[in-house]
């Protein structure tokens, strides 16, 4: 079963980071897909229902690692 989150992100400087966020996430384990619009802000994940939990944080640590001022909130 495919789950669907979507997060509020603030605190990011440039669009290249935002791609660079977006890139890595997509890339994880069990992802589906992974959509960042910098202009909004706003974080789109699909991922297996097994483990959203696992990807969220692992979301989480890429996003501050790339943007550590960047506050990420569910939506």
């Amino acid at each position: 079963m495919i789950m669907i989150k979507k997060f509020r992100i603030d605190g990011l400087d440039c669009a290249n980071c935002a791609a660079k966020i977006e890139n890595k996430i997509s890339k994880l384990n069990g992802v589906r897909s992974a959509s960042l619009s910098f202009m909004t802000g706003k974080l789109v994940l699909e991922a297996d229902d097994g483990v959203m939990d696992e990807i969220v944080e692992k979301a989480k640590a890429i996003i501050n690692r790339i943007e550590s001022g960047a506050a990420v909130k569910e939506v």
